[in-house]
C-alpha cells in the first residue's frame, strides 16, 4: 500500500474524530471523562489490569457514542420518508450507549472506591 493512501487514511479517521468533538456534546463529555478517570487511576497507582480495565470500558463507550452518532447520521438520510423503525433504531442505539455507561461506571466504582477510601 502506497505511503500516500496510508497518510490519506489517517487523514479521514482524523477529520471523522474532529466532527464528532465539534458536532457532538456526548462525544466530548465522554472524552473528558475518560481523561479524569484516566488522571485519578494514575494519581491513585491503580493496579496495572485494573487500569486495563478502566481504559478499555472507557474506550468501548466513547466507540458505542461514535457508532451511534454514525446510525444517527444514516438514518437521518432517509428524511422526510422516514420509516416508523427509524425512532426506534435511533433510540435503541442511545440505549446500548447508556447501558455501556452505565457498565463502565459501576466498573469505576468498583475499582476506584477501595482506592479512594483506603480499604484495599
Amino acid at each position: 500500500m502506497p505511503l500516500k493512501k496510508i497518510f490519506e487514511s489517517f487523514r479521514n479517521a482524523f477529520n471523522g474524530m474532529v466532527y464528532l468533538i465539534k458536532t457532538e456534546r456526548n462525544f466530548r463529555i465522554e472524552l473528558i471523562l475518560a481523561f479524569f478517570v484516566l488522571v485519578l487511576a494514575i494519581f491513585l497507582k491503580i493496579d496495572d489490569w485494573k487500569l486495563v480495565t478502566l481504559i478499555a470500558v472507557s474506550f468501548l463507550v466513547i466507540l458505542l457514542e461514535a457508532l451511534n452518532t454514525l446510525v444517527e447520521r444514516m438514518v437521518n438520510i432517509f428524511k422526510p420518508r422516514i420509516h416508523p423503525y427509524a425512532r426506534v433504531i435511533k433510540d435503541v442505539m442511545a440505549s446500548i450507549v447508556l447501558i455501556s455507561s452505565i457498565g463502565a461506571l459501576a466498573i469505576g466504582l468498583i475499582i476506584f472506591i477501595p482506592y479512594i477510601f483506603n480499604c484495599r
